[in-house]
């Protein structure tokens, strides 16, 4: 007879949610989470938000250990503006689409083949690529900083395709794109989205710029995920159809309950409109982190003081 060996099995404590504040309390940790992870995790954050909210936040804490529930590229900022504190990853493998679609090697022989000009580059995006940039800057303010930079400065705008034609679109710049997208934002269906408008003929359409530009052409409102949240608590309108990861509308419905909130539908059938990368962070992930302080996110000094700069240059311009 042949038997298998098993895995030991991990027993988690009854009140996850206490469990997890005490370990927070004995650690001076601190829990900074985006607006796209599962809605326990938002609920157990003490800080939420996009990636502009929260690489500032990472940049002021005073606690001992942040731990990072959101992507990979998320953590590495975190480390990149607080080398001496422990920051922790529920799961490592919580990559993003988007990072992906710059290959740092790529990314530098598109670099020499623009030698003069200045490349601010998308936080999404990994620490060699955030090393290699002069400015980085978030969708609440890309198009703020690339305002700011004197009008005969070529650019590279990297590595989101669709936020980059957002910006000239927006600053009239003649930006040259890396052409990288997220694959959330990238597989909304336009024809779906019609659907929904007859659908809903009272409901606001709303938008993410990594939206492609034919979705974009539908939403009266364009903005990051937290100026989707405010606009949405603020309108006075009652219905709105969102156009990102469906993990902001936990928030949305949270902030404004007397209102309906309708995620934009994929092209296929499928739960495309969310994140898998996001959704690999559970509270029970989280809370194993905490409790073994791994996964840790490290990198070489080197690279972190090259992707500290742009990232700094971002800070004081927003």
């Amino acid at each position: 007879m042949f038997t298998t060996a098993t895995a030991p099995k991990t027993t988690f404590p009854a009140d996850l949610f206490g469990a997890i504040a005490d370990l927070k309390r004995d650690m001076n940790a601190v829990i900074l989470a985006h607006y796209y992870q599962e809605a326990d995790i938002q609920d157990i954050a003490d800080y939420l938000g996009d990636s502009l909210g929260l690489s500032q936040q990472a940049a002021q804490t005073d606690a001992d250990v942040i731990v990072f529930a959101g992507v990979h590229f998320m953590a590495e900022t975190a480390k990149i503006l607080n080398p001496n504190k422990l920051v922790l990853l529920p799961d490592l493998d919580a990559g993003c689409s988007l990072a992906d679609s710059c290959p740092p090697d790529q990314f530098a022989d598109f670099k020499r083949q623009h030698p003069d000009h200045l490349v601010i580059s998308y936080i999404n995006c990994t620490a060699d690529i955030k090393a290699m940039s002069d400015i980085i800057c978030t969708s609440s303010n890309a198009v703020k900083i690339v305002q700011q930079i004197p009008q005969d400065q070529p650019i590279i705008f990297a590595p989101d395709r669709n936020l980059g034609r957002y910006v000239i679109e927006q600053t009239g710049r003649d930006m040259v794109l890396w052409q990288g997208s997220c694959q959330v934002h990238e597989t909304f269906s336009e024809k779906k989205l019609i659907d929904l408008m007859i659908q809903y003929p009272n409901a606001e359409v709303i938008a993410h710029p990594e939206c492609e530009p034919p979705l974009l052409k539908h939403a009266s409102y364009i903005a990051s995920t937290t100026g989707l949240l405010n606009y949405s608590k603020t309108s006075d309108r009652t219905s709105f159809i969102v156009l990102t990861e469906s993990g902001i509308i936990h928030q949305m419905e949270k902030l404004s309950p007397g209102k309906q909130f309708i995620p934009a539908p994929p092209i296929a059938n499928c739960a495309c409109n969310e994140c898998p990368y996001m959704r690999l962070n559970t509270l029970e992930k989280l809370y194993l982190a905490m409790l073994n302080k791994t996964p840790e996110i490290t990198m070489d000094e080197a690279t972190r003081v090259a992707a500290l700069k742009p990232m700094q240059r971002m800070l004081a311009m927003s």
